[in-house]
């Protein structure tokens, strides 16, 4: 009876305990010191603006004015729409579902120098992983990937520089900002499977001419 008793005891004992706890590295933590010590509030006034342009509503709002304007296109037009009010949906449900899952102190919870050179405190104190900013401009990136070469690089960039905000103002480690957006990369492409997007239609030279149309 005590061997089941402890066997039981053990299985308890090695069974997952959600939320998870997440911990930086400390290659997050260097960067986040640095910032804290570098930063000024000006740059944090920037970035905090800049943010936005990756905030969830943003682009739950413009994906489904994408999806409208799509309605009565042609059919590139409407798998396109329909695909990226999908991925900006699922984009949305699937950082909140993770941090039900995993617990990792924001980084400008723990820092004081960095509060007294303007940065600011940012959403739920347990909610930094991952970045829910950066797994939206992971996706975008991913779907950008079907466009000319102009247009892709620029959004590329775009979404680089806007996760890069969520470090700088210290709402995530720099690794939560990078799983959340190879995380979005693979929800975009995983979602392909389902969407049917891109059109063949859409694929090389073809792209282009429907780009400029």
């Amino acid at each position: 009876m005590h061997t089941a008793a402890r066997t039981r005891a053990n299985l308890l004992r090695r069974q997952p305990r959600f939320p998870i706890t997440v911990r930086p590295t400390k290659a997050d933590i260097a960067i986040a010191l640095e910032i804290a010590r570098d930063t000024g509030p000006a740059p944090e006034e920037v970035a905090r603006a800049l943010t936005w342009g990756a905030d969830e509503t943003v682009l739950l709002v413009l994906a489904a004015a994408g999806w409208l304007a799509s309605r009565g296109r042609g059919e590139p037009l409407r798998r396109a729409g329909d695909h990226a009010l999908l991925v900006a949906v699922a984009a949305s449900l699937l950082p909140h579902a993770m941090k039900l899952l995993f617990d990792q102190t924001r980084p400008d919870r723990r820092t004081v120098l960095g509060h007294i050179h303007g940065i600011s405190f940012s959403g739920k104190r347990e909610d930094a992983f991952p970045s829910g900013h950066a797994l939206h401009m992971g996706a975008l990136a991913s779907a950008a990937g079907t466009l000319p070469a102009g247009p892709r690089r620029a959004i590329r960039a775009l979404a680089v520089g806007l996760s890069l905000t969520r470090v700088v103002v210290l709402a995530h480690w720099a690794s939560d900002v990078v799983a959340g957006f190879a995380l979005g990369a693979i929800l975009e492409r995983t979602l392909r499977l389902w969407t049917g997007y891109p059109l063949d239609s859409l694929k090389g030279g073809q792209s282009c001419r429907l780009w400029k149309a």
